[in-house]
């Protein structure tokens, strides 16, 4: 009967899976394997994928588990299937095996091999060892601890020993110079001083240096004058506008929703705003960590530290009709969870939404006991004033409400909310009953932050923003509720004219996008093949096991997981987060692979080096300025970016770091070293975004033809603000920056890719944009030099190129001009076309030549590229 029993849960089990493995025919048990077997090596990857599925922790066909050697011996319902020393009487080998003709296992797909089911022989007969080394992670699989590189913990070695001792500037010269003199190879000289200075200051603040700082410079005799240059621009305001743009391309940060509609977040950018202040401050790196994951949950948590979490908030959000409000916040929280895993661990978390990760020790499991952690906050705007703003805001509040209120009561808003709430309150509560109500509790849900919350709350117990949010929105999607007809008879068209009008006259508060805990916890559940619908097991807040626990008896919320980031324990944060400082500064990080430290990803061209910067970095408090210090004020970074004939074939993507390496600036430092060249640059700090000019056709390319997506060109100065400054809309980027390889703000960026194409040279040459600052070049040469050719065209190549020309180069750009005076001889009604300035004490046709050599100026290989 035990036996009959047992058959018959075996064939319930092969019947659940939806597939009949191959019965009635019995075949002999191979031998057990003659070679040693390796646990890790030969069982533990069949037990993850031929049984764990249907015997783990998330199903237990027939009561049995084969997740760890406790469950093999205890068995299943009908008891032990194996016996250590005895693996021709164990029952899992005649299952596996073909012994038995009524059931094979597994009843999926193909038998185990011969070769398989020898090994499992020889392992139970061996013993059944089960190494400490392996761990099972609850029934998702069985995976050997790690001795991968990036997931060992940081050392702190001592710089080596070198012969070319009167090289080094700092420790970390040692490392490369000991890696140099092991190859045979030298290190190159130091760079010109006017390259020096130019590097540096692209580097640090993402601005040329003025011809007055390279002068400056060339003139100090001193020791420290380099020191001096180094501590001035990590001193700048600019600084902080620099390094901020690196961290919103991680953080995927945007203006606009994304998906259809792709609607403004008019307060995303105070988030960036903090970003800016947080590098100016040199806020310590763990607590700009904290702060971002983890704000809203510190003890009496400011306003400013709850802004921090608008990185979570830079999300895409889907307002379209029809999406399932469930299944859109289950791809939000895999968003945070996958951005967070790439941006502070480095790892490709993401991979194991669906299934356990093909590569990395990160299970399908871990996944969702990482998402558990974002899986319980909510999105909440809150009021975060700007100094200056309370006092009218607050003596101006009362007349604003008494003029709105006047407004919503003479159209009957107020007198149709209490139905209109009522019947989309209905339509939640009993989906398809009223369907035409069903599409007004929708757009409810999805055109209102948090809108079904504030529906369900009482009027009374409305803040003044949720009172001012529903009726808004009632206002202008009222048309839903009634006929065409009877809309248009409202008025409710004109009305929302008038309170945007009304709105626009008064002072306000700015508001800022957070997130803020649950006061209820939220189950969280793996998701089977990363379905948001298909639930499995329920998983607790928990880091990978391949990496140090929480500490024991810490709460599992996101404030304990985001202060474990940046804990002495954790490998990966400070060596991740080094390595990217380096990318800025030398083009490529001593990891290649800025977003994969996993065993896909790339090696490390100087582990020690590596190990060394993470560990100071640490020991420093974290600080930022202080790290990237000891990496300008290194000779490696300070040397000369020549290429070297000999080294091109022995070091050809120079990982030695035999010299430094000139690549072509990012996007945005295009644009701005443009902009400060011409002298149209704005250098206010921080601020709103801004909409230089765009090409209206664009529009037409968005959803609806340009109705939901507009862009009103900023005018006056705002124009000519720095291009971090530059609206953000997801499906309608700035043509500049995309041509330049701006990253598309729906993922994270770990590094921006580097193109050559004949789009930009188009880009720079006929934008409308650029032309003006061709333009702004042209009239600053022609009213800050003197009357004369040579000073006119040095004083040009010391804005664009923090030098002076070179005799060849004079001798063509002269020839150029030259040439352009004779066409403008022959075309003078071009000559107020190309220079609209009046000028005072110059000709306007040599000025218009002028406009023309700029545009060669700003289109030179040098002035694109930092060397």
């Amino acid at each position: 009967m035990k036996g009959f029993v047992e058959k018959a849960l075996f064939i319930t089990g092969l019947v659940l899976l939806g597939a009949g493995g191959a019965t009635g025919q019995t075949r002999p048990l191979p031998p057990p394997a003659s070679n040693p077997v390796d646990f890790g090596r030969d069982i533990a990857p069949v037990l993850k994928k031929r049984c764990v599925p249907c015997h783990g922790a998330a199903l237990q066909q027939s009561g049995l588990r084969l997740d760890s050697r406790e469950a093999l011996l205890k068995g299943g319902s009908s008891g032990p299937v194996i016996a250590p020393g005895d693996s021709a009487g164990s029952r899992l080998i005649r299952l596996v095996g073909g012994a038995d003709p009524e059931v094979v296992m597994p009843p999926a797909g193909p038998r185990l091999s011969e070769v398989e089911v020898g090994l499992f022989r020889a392992w139970i007969d061996t013993g059944a060892v089960w190494p400490q080394e392996v761990v099972f992670d609850g029934g998702q699989g069985a995976r050997p601890k790690s001795s991968h590189w990036s997931f060992q913990p940081i050392l702190h070695p001592q710089p080596p020993s070198v012969q070319r001792a009167s090289w080094l500037k700092n420790p970390i010269d040692a490392f490369v110079l000991a890696k140099l003199e092991s190859e045979g190879i030298e290190p190159s000289p130091e760079a010109e001083r006017e390259k020096l200075i130019r590097r540096l200051s692209l580097d640090l603040t993402g601005l040329p240096p003025t011809p007055d700082e390279v002068a400056s410079f060339m003139a100090d005799s001193r020791p420290d004058a380099y020191q001096r240059q180094v501590d001035r621009l990590l001193d700048s305001p600019h600084f902080g506008e620099k390094w901020a743009v690196h961290w919103l391309d991680q953080a995927r940060y945007a203006d606009s929703d994304g998906y259809e509609k792709d609607s403004r977040r008019p307060h995303a950018w105070r988030w960036r705003e903090w970003v800016i202040n947080a590098f100016n401050n040199d806020l310590p790196f763990d607590q700009f960590t904290i702060q971002q994951i983890a704000g809203d949950l510190l003890p009496n948590a400011t306003v400013d530290q709850k802004v921090a979490t608008g990185f979570h908030r830079n999300t895409p959000t889907n307002r379209e009709g029809g999406v399932n409000i469930e299944m859109f916040r289950f791809e939000q929280v895999v968003d945070r969870a996958s951005t967070v895993g790439s941006v502070w661990l480095g790892l490709t978390v993401g991979c194991a939404q669906c299934h356990d990760h093909k590569y990395d020790p990160i299970s399908q499991k871990e996944f969702y006991q990482l998402y558990a952690y974002f899986n319980n906050a909510d999105e909440v705007n809150i009021e975060a004033p700007l100094a200056g703003e309370m006092g009218p805001y607050l003596a101006a509040r009362d007349k604003y409400y008494r003029e709105r209120y006047k407004l919503l009561t003479e159209d009957n808003v107020l007198a149709l909310r209490p139905d209109w709430e009522r019947r989309s309150l209905m339509a939640a509560d009993s989906p398809g009953k009223w369907t035409d109500w069903d599409v007004v509790f929708d757009t409810i849900q999805k055109m209102v932050d948090d809108g079904e919350r504030i529906l369900r709350t009482p009027v009374e117990k409305r803040t003044r923003h949720e009172e001012d949010a529903i009726l808004d929105h009632m206002v202008k999607w009222y048309s839903q509720a009634v006929t065409a007809k009877e809309y248009e008879n409202l008025r409710f068209k004109e009305l929302g004219k008038k309170l945007a009008e009304l709105k626009k006259s008064f002072p306000d508060l700015s508001r800022a996008q957070t997130i803020a805990e649950r006061s209820e916890p939220t189950q969280t559940h793996i998701h089977i093949r990363g379905s948001w619908k298909d639930k499995g097991v329920e998983v607790r807040p928990a880091t990978p096991a391949v990496l140090p626990p929480l500490p024991a008896g810490a709460p599992e919320n996101r404030l304990t997981f985001a202060r474990w980031l940046v804990s002495d324990e954790n490998p990966l944060t400070a060596r991740v987060i080094v390595n990217r400082y380096w990318q800025e500064l030398f083009g490529a990080g001593l990891v290649d692979s800025p977003g994969d430290f996993g065993t896909q990803g790339s090696k490390p061209s100087h582990p020690e080096l590596l190990d060394w910067l993470a560990s100071e970095f640490r020991l420093r408090n974290w600080s930022t300025k202080q790290i990237l210090r000891l990496m300008v004020t290194s000779a490696t970074y300070r040397q000369s970016a020549r290429t070297r004939p000999e080294l091109l074939s022995r070091d050809p993507n120079n990982r030695l770091l035999a010299h430094q390496n000139a690549f072509r600036l990012p996007a945005e430092v295009i644009r701005d070293s443009a902009l400060a060249a011409s002298g149209l640059l704005d250098p206010r700090l921080g601020g709103k975004s801004v909409e230089p000019h765009l090409p209206e056709s664009l529009l037409a390319l968005t959803f609806g033809g340009g109705e939901w997506v507009s862009w009103s060109e900023s005018q006056g100065s705002d124009k000519y603000r720095r291009a971090l400054y530059i609206h953000r809309q997801r499906t309608l980027l700035y043509p500049m920056l995309v041509n330049f390889d701006a990253p598309n703000m729906v993922v994270t960026a770990c590094k921006r890719e580097r193109s050559n194409t004949p789009l930009q040279a188009l880009n720079l040459l006929n934008d409308p944009v650029f032309v003006e600052m061709a333009q702004g070049l042209a009239n600053r040469v022609m009213v800050e030099a003197t009357q004369d050719f040579h000073s006119r065209l040095c004083h040009a190549w010391r804005l664009a190129l923090a030098r002076d020309p070179k005799p060849q180069e004079e001798e063509r750009m002269l020839s150029f001009y030259q040439e352009q005076v004779r066409v403008l001889d022959k075309e003078p009604d071009s000559i107020a076309a190309l220079f609209p300035y009046q000028p005072e004490s110059f000709d306007r046709k040599e000025a218009a030549a002028w406009v023309a050599l700029s545009r060669v100026i700003l289109n030179l290989d040098e002035f694109l590229t930092r060397e």
